[in-house]
């Protein structure tokens, strides 16, 4: 195990010494002590790296990640996998708003809850939630998974597009176009898998399915006031 002490290293040269590390590809090993709350820390990883975070961290922490299995063990600030193409994002704690934003691909597991606009204009990535989530998650969100195990807030999946969203609580309220959906058996297919990827004890028939209605993909003016 390397370790790269926060309160000794600056965070220019640790993210430096991670992302040259995850360039050789040789899947090494990486903890971080004492991040005191840094700012984009564990950012632009493009290779198979293991990093653990001990203790919480800023915004957009594991951003662009790409390959690279990171876990912060405590809670993650604003903008946690921003970006994100592939790999494992794991926040043992809680995480602030906009989590996964962007994100095109690879796992967000979030063993806590989410703020307000998790998941928002997510584009590939799958997001699992083990607590709540907060309002308009799910914006604009264009491909990909969100599984909340426990209730979401106001104007979920407001002018959402392809993506899937799967709650096992209750919903404050629907947004702009998002309906409820038949749960098919790919679906719990589906679910089954990302509960275990997660380590999440939920059965995937508990869910609730919420979709696009696809009424707001053209320019429709009885649908004008939605806009």
């Amino acid at each position: 195990m390397n370790v790269l002490d926060a309160s000794e290293i600056s965070l220019r040269d640790i993210n430096t010494t991670l992302q040259n590390a995850a360039n050789t590809r040789r899947n090494e090993a990486y903890e971080i002590v004492n991040p005191r709350g840094s700012h984009a820390i564990a950012v632009g990883l493009d290779g198979p790296i293991s990093v653990t975070i001990k203790g919480s961290t800023g915004y957009y922490c594991a951003g662009m990640n790409k390959d690279a299995s990171v876990t912060v063990e405590g809670s993650a600030g604003p903008g946690v996998a921003e970006n994100m193409m592939s790999g494992v994002v794991t926040i043992e704690g809680d995480a602030s708003q906009y989590a996964g934003a962007t994100g095109h691909g690879g796992l967000l597991n979030i063993k806590g809850n989410a703020s307000s606009r998790c998941g928002i204009s997510m584009k590939g990535i799958d997001i699992v939630v083990h607590g709540n989530i907060g309002h308009m998650s799910a914006f604009m969100a264009q491909k990909g998974n969100l599984v909340v195990l426990g209730d979401a807030g106001d104007a979920l999946g407001d002018s959402l597009y392809e993506a899937q969203l799967f709650v096992r609580g209750s919903v404050k309220s629907l947004g702009a176009d998002c309906v409820e959906k038949e749960v098919r058996p790919e679906h719990l297919e589906l679910l089954a898998d990302l509960l275990k990827q997660a380590g999440a004890d939920a059965s995937p028939q508990e869910f609730r399915r919420y979709g696009s209605a696809r009424e707001l993909y053209n320019f429709n003016i009885d649908h004008a006031g939605e806009y």
